[in-house]
């Protein structure tokens, strides 16, 4: 009875150890495969990849074991060469089309619209007839000044004839001087009257010729607001039609008054900026004009310089009210190095690139920035003509990673095409911050 328990326990502390023994295998074999599953995996860009407790994984890392993250083993990157040429520099606004003159049409004068001359939406020139008035009741007015001005005209030549007659009595001494003045003055009388009567019926005329309503000006006919047989007064409030000249035609925009010095410097010397109008998806170039003028003042209250260019529009692709995106040519610099922007890379020490030698070795480059459109950067410092920079597999590189090119871009033009200051440019505070040992390496 006392042997029994005693050989159960000493089974219960073989099963224990058991346990223990095979819980403990099993945490070595985990260990011993951690370092090469993470490895496997991708880090993400600018992170450092994950280096195991018993091997490198990455090329910062040690040796590690056959099979399970090689050191040695190449990085397959695509590169593209810093180039030399001119670059443009865009200054980029959102737009507003405005036409050079714009005409509410309304009818001067108040009776039934009878008729209309003009298709919505036709080209007119100044001078062009657009409707008529009925002039009936003008014509009677006409007719009734022209009477009155008869009238007064036949008793004037009475008068004129009288004061002759006056003048050869008074010479005879036949009349009193009296007789003679009072007929001179009665004919100044008749004069005056006259002249009143003359501007009677020159205003009758006006108005005659206003039952015709006239383009003031040339430009584009909008869509009619008044229809056949409607009652129109006088500088009516509806209007009959509205006319915009569109050509030529003018875009207003705004620049912040941190990019003036350049636009000022050359519009002053009389140099032509070319400004280029785009579509609202900034994808297709609708015109191309020049800036004409500028305001006097800066907005207080956004700190912007408002512009205006000028388009001639002879297509018609620019329409009153119409929103744009503008693009300002204020300056070109001239040979230059310029480098793909997808190239640079943002880490704690400032701006770098990867560099590949002729060697496939690459070199962390610190680099000083100028201007950039989104698909090229001016680079100030740090980088020559023809080195190559690596555009794509950024993410396991490090000072002398000896790395594979897998797609050299060297079709690169020296010239860039549509350049826009500011655009695109990466986020700084968006990419992971790299260790500091690479930005040493890069200095």
């Amino acid at each position: 009875m006392v042997g029994q328990p005693m050989q159960s326990s000493s089974r219960s502390s073989r099963r224990w150890l058991f346990s223990l023994l095979i819980l403990l295998l099993v945490a070595g074999l985990c260990w011993w495969l951690w370092p090469a599953s993470t490895a496997s995996k991708a880090p993400a860009k600018g992170e450092t990849p994950a280096v195991g407790r018993r091997g490198g994984a990455g090329p910062m890392g040690g040796p590690g074991r056959p099979g399970f993250g090689n050191s040695t083993a190449t990085v397959p990157v695509r590169v593209a060469p810093a180039v030399v040429g001119d670059f443009p520099l865009y200054y980029k606004a959102l737009g507003t089309v405005t036409a050079t003159n714009t005409v509410n049409v309304r009818s001067r004068v108040a009776g039934e619209l009878v008729k209309v001359h003009f298709q919505e939406g036709q080209q007119v020139k100044a001078g062009d007839l657009l409707a008529e008035i009925d002039p009936r009741s003008y014509q009677i007015a006409l007719q009734q000044a022209e009477g009155t001005l008869a009238q007064n005209q036949a008793q004037l030549k009475n008068a004129q004839i009288d004061l002759a007659r006056y003048k050869g009595l008074f010479a005879e001494d036949s009349i009193a001087k009296q007789t003679l003045d009072t007929q001179a003055a009665l004919v100044a009388q008749y004069q005056g009257t006259i002249k009143t009567n003359q501007a009677a019926v020159n205003d009758a005329k006006l108005n005659l010729d206003f039952t015709k309503i006239r383009a003031p000006i040339g430009g584009r006919l909008g869509l009619r607001q008044l229809d056949l047989g409607n009652l129109v007064a006088a500088n009516d409030t509806t209007a009959l039609v509205v006319i915009t000249q569109t050509q030529p035609i003018s875009v207003a925009f705004t620049l912040p008054e941190t990019d003036l010095d350049t636009v000022l410097a050359r519009f002053r010397s009389g140099a032509p900026l070319p400004v280029e109008a785009w579509d609202r998806g900034d994808t297709r170039q609708q015109a191309v004009g020049v800036l004409r003028s500028l305001d006097n003042q800066i907005d207080i209250t956004t700190g912007t310089l408002k512009f205006k260019a000028r388009f001639e529009n002879q297509d018609e692709a620019l329409f009153p009210n119409q929103f744009v995106n503008v693009r300002l040519l204020a300056d070109t610099q001239k040979d230059v190095v310029t480098a793909p922007a997808a190239a640079i890379q943002f880490g704690t020490n400032g701006t770098f690139v990867y560099v590949v030698d002729a060697e496939n070795k690459v070199h962390i480059r610190t680099l000083k920035l100028g201007a950039s459109d989104g698909e090229r950067t001016v680079i100030k410092e740090g980088l020559a003509k023809g080195e190559r920079v690596v555009l794509e597999g950024t993410d396991r590189l490090r000072d002398g990673t000896v790395v594979e090119v897998v797609d050299d871009a060297t079709e690169v033009p020296t010239t860039p095409g549509q350049h826009l200051q500011g655009q695109d440019k990466k986020d700084v505070s968006a990419v992971p911050e790299r260790p500091a040992r690479e930005g040493k390496a890069g200095a």
